[in-house]
């Protein structure tokens, strides 16, 4: 075997090894979190390398409070209410009433705010995933 050969066969193992290491760091392996917020937005899934993408948390907004203004960009984004009541605020559309066991999807790269118009407070969990186009 030449040098140059020998040199290209170690190469080509080294980047085999370095393939094989970065997809093994890469597995993803089931998690739990407790949703105790103590209050405002609490996030729980943080993106890579945690997960593939996907984010997620739970807030906790008192009467009369709300998340601010803030935009899905590339991502789309489930808001699952476990209690209380509220209504999302989304740019250029009618606002969305919420109530508890209710799901809301906000669609990519739209703007939006949540906010607690109840008497009680508003618990919901957040989901967001880079739609198929962002990913591509």
């Amino acid at each position: 075997m030449t040098k140059v050969n020998l040199v290209l066969a170690v190469i080509c193992v080294a980047v085999a090894f370095g393939v094989i290491s970065a997809q093994e760091r890469t597995k993803r392996e089931p998690m739990t979190f407790a949703l105790d917020c103590a209050g405002g937005d609490c996030p729980l899934l943080k993106g890579a390398p945690q997960t593939s993408g996907m984010r997620g948390g739970s807030v906790k907004l008192k009467p009369g409070e709300s998340v601010g203004w803030h935009s899905t960009s590339a991502n789309e984004e489930a808001l699952v209410i476990l209690h209380g009541t509220g209504v999302a605020n989304i740019e250029g559309h009618p606002d969305v009433p919420l109530a508890e066991k209710m799901l809301a999807y906000i669609p990519p790269a739209t703007r939006h705010n949540v906010t607690n118009n109840g008497s009680q407070v508003l618990e919901y969990v957040w989901v967001v995933a880079p739609t198929a186009e962002a990913v591509k």
